[in-house]
């Protein structure tokens, strides 16, 4: 009998492994990764059509650097399997704090599928963008905010979440990462996770990314001058922000 705490997971019946389909591209669907993705993230992450957009991870993007990824994205979402499935006899669906699929994968038509890119949605860490833009931050009012954030109870609708996310160059342009985002937000990240209020930023320039946010409801909240660092140069950021419902929401 399947477990109803996965819903609106569903589950592979011969690898036992749970996924979210897009909703306008049903050959496409989002995992948990697998141990077989490093090799996908080294390829795609060293390509620069993917990497100029990025800031987190290390390029050239090395073998190493892909395992150690590997290594902590994995055990959160191995931990809300395990609470999901211990809770299968409960009633009421349980609210989670990590979404437990974020690789995203083509279906091919022999059945085997390709790592296409990742979606990850995770408590915003950044102190400098949790404080009001209008507050002068230095480092330790930036902890205060990072950590007031990190420590809110699962479920608290204060949470302020963000949304980290790539894709292979060759499925650019195809409408792939809005559909993904809007799958993650409405099918988990709402009802399972209860967000309310989640930052995105993209570098200056990568209208890409911001046209994929606005598509979901994101609203140009401004721009943050020589706010990054990345490969030795300092980058401007377009804030965005999504709120369900601004009335209730301090």
């Amino acid at each position: 009998m399947a477990n109803p705490q996965f819903y609106p997971l569903e589950v592979n019946p011969l690898t036992k492994e749970p996924f979210l389909r897009l909703r306008n591209h049903k050959n496409i669907i989002i995992t948990p990764p697998r141990s077989s993705d490093p090799t996908s993230y080294c390829l795609i992450l060293n390509d620069p059509r993917v990497h100029k957009w990025l800031t987190g991870p290390p390029i050239p993007h090395f073998r190493e650097h892909a395992e150690a990824w590997y290594a902590v994205i994995t055990p959160p979402i191995a931990a809300v399997l395990a609470a999901l499935d211990a809770a299968k006899d409960k009633a009421d669906l349980i609210t989670v704090d990590i979404c437990p699929v974020r690789a995203i994968r083509e279906i091919l038509d022999n059945g085997e599928d390709v790592y296409l890119g990742d979606i990850g949605f995770t408590r915003l860490q950044d102190g400098k963008l949790l404080a009001p833009p209008d507050v002068e931050v230095d480092k330790e009012l930036a902890s205060r905010y990072a950590s007031e954030n990190a420590e809110r109870m699962v479920g608290d609708p204060k949470i302020i979440w963000t949304v980290g996310d790539y894709l292979t160059p060759s499925h650019h342009g195809q409408g792939i990462m809005s559909d993904a985002l809007k799958t993650v937000l409405d099918g988990w990240a709402i009802p399972r996770m209860n967000a309310r209020r989640i930052n995105a930023s993209a570098l200056r320039g990568n209208q890409g990314s911001v046209r994929v946010f606005q598509k979901n409801g994101f609203q140009l909240a401004g721009l943050r001058e020589n706010f990054v660092e990345a490969r030795g140069e300092t980058h401007d950021i377009h804030v965005l922000e999504w709120h369900l419902d601004d009335d209730n929401v301090p």
